[in-house]
C-alpha cells in the first residue's frame, strides 16, 4: 500500500539587493524599500513535457493560469510549451542539457517521469535537475465505454485473471502511472502481471487515450480522476473504481468505489510538481522557490485544486528533492517487480 506524508514546509526566500553588480536574483538579501530585483524579469516558460489534455498540460496551464490572475508574474507573461515523448524524458533531457542556469524555464513533472525514466533508459533523471516543488496529489481511475460489458471492477479482474491477454488497456505514458497501477492490480489479485502490464498501450497524452477508448482501439483506460471526469458525467463513461483509499467522485455525481473497497488491498496517488534547470544560482533558485510557494498560497490556485479535485501535496526545496529520489528508487522496484523494469 503506498502512502504519501502531506506535511507543507514553506521555504524562507528573500529577493536580492540590485546595487551589487554581477548577481543574479535572490543572492542576497533585499534592503527593506527600493532597490530589490524583481522575478520573473522576462517570459516565464513552463513546459508539459507531453501532448496536450493530459495532466502535466493541465497542471502547466493552471500554473500560467494562477500566476497571472494573481499578479505574481512582475508585469511579465508566462507562457506554456508541450514537448512529448518518452515519459517526458524528451522533455526532461532538453530542460538538463538546454537551459542550465536559466531559472526563467521550468518544467512540470510527476510520478509519471520517475517511472519513464526507468524503462526507457533515460541517462537523464530528476537528480540532475534543481528540484522546486511537488504541488499536487491525484487518485487515479479505471474506465470503461458506458456500453462495456463491464459494470464492476471485480468483473474485468476475473476476465483478466483467466485469461491475462483478454483485455487491452489504454493510458499514459509507458512506466508511468496509469501503466504501474495496471500491472500492480494484476499482481494484487494474483494474475499474470508481466503479462497484463504488457496488454497496456501507452499514449502521449490524455486526449489521445480518451479518443482510443471511445473508438473502441482498448477496452479499459486508466487516468487520473480529472482527465475523464467530463465523459463520465456525460455519461460516455462508466467509472469502475478508484486508486485512492477511499471512493470518490470521478465524475458522475456519486463515489465510484476505491480498488481497496472493491477487494483488492491496493492504493496509488500521482503525484505533479515543479522543477527547474541545474545549475541555477543560490539567489535565482530562492527566487523560483518563493514564486512556486506565492502561488501556492493564493486563493486562486486553492480554487485550481478545488476545481480539478486535486489534493494539496506541497514539499518544496530540500523537502521536495528527499522526496524525488526517495520515489525514484521506488519506483525502480515497483517496476522490476512487474516486469517494466
Amino acid at each position: 500500500m503506498l502512502k504519501r506524508s502531506l506535511a507543507v514546509a514553506l521555504p524562507a526566500v528573500l529577493l536580492l539587493a540590485t546595487g551589487c553588480a554581477n548577481q543574479s536574483v535572490g543572492d542576497s538579501p533585499a534592503p527593506s524599500g527600493a532597490g530589490a530585483v524583481a522575478y520573473p524579469t522576462k517570459t516565464l516558460q513552463i513546459m508539459a513535457p507531453a501532448g496536450a489534455g493530459g495532466g502535466w498540460d493541465t497542471t502547466a496551464r493552471s500554473m500560467q493560469k494562477v500566476l497571472q490572475d494573481a499578479g505574481l508574474l512582475n508585469g511579465q507573461s508566462a507562457e506554456v510549451r508541450n514537448v512529448t515523448g518518452a515519459a517526458g524524458t524528451i522533455g526532461l533531457a532538453e530542460l538538463v542539457t538546454s537551459h542550465q542556469k536559466d531559472p526563467h524555464q521550468l518544467m512540470v513533472t510527476g510520478l509519471v517521469m520517475v517511472g519513464g525514466v526507468v524503462t526507457n533508459k533515460s541517462p537523464v533523471d530528476l537528480s540532475k535537475t534543481t528540484p522546486i516543488a511537488t504541488l499536487t496529489a491525484e487518485s487515479e481511475v479505471i474506465v470503461v465505454r458506458s456500453d462495456s460489458k463491464y459494470t464492476t471492477l471485480k468483473q474485468l479482474v476475473d476476465d483478466v485473471k483467466a485469461n491475462p491477454t483478454a483485455v487491452k488497456w489504454g493510458g499514459g505514458s509507458a512506466g508511468g502511472t496509469d501503466q504501474i497501477l495496471v500491472g500492480l492490480l494484476a499482481k494484487t489479485a494474483g494474475a499474470d502481471a508481466k503479462t497484463v502490464a504488457k496488454q497496456y498501450v501507452a499514449y502521449s497524452g490524455g486526449g489521445e487515450t480518451k479518443a482510443a477508448l471511445l473508438s473502441g482501439d482498448v477496452s479499459v483506460a486508466v487516468s487520473g480522476t480529472s482527465e475523464f471526469a467530463d465523459l463520465v458525467q456525460s455519461g460516455k463513461l462508466r467509472a469502475l473504481a478508484v486508486s485512492s483509499p477511499k471512493g470518490e467522485d470521478a465524475g458522475a455525481g456519486t463515489p465510484a468505489p476505491s480498488i481497496k473497497e472493491s477487494g483488492y488491498d491496493l492504493d496509488l496517488l500521482n503525484w505533479r510538481g515543479v522543477v527547474a534547470p541545474p545549475g541555477l544560482s543560490a539567489g535565482d533558485r530562492a527566487a523560483v522557490l518563493k514564486l512556486v510557494d506565492d502561488l501556492h498560497k493564493s486563493a486562486q490556485w486553492k480554487q485550481e485544486l478545488t476545481a480539478k479535485k486535486w489534493q494539496d501535496f506541497y514539499k518544496t526545496g530540500d523537502e521536495a528533492a528527499a522526496f524525488y529520489q526517495a520515489e525514484s528508487t521506488r519506483i525502480k522496484t515497483v517496476l522490476t517487480e512487474i516486469g517494466l523494469g
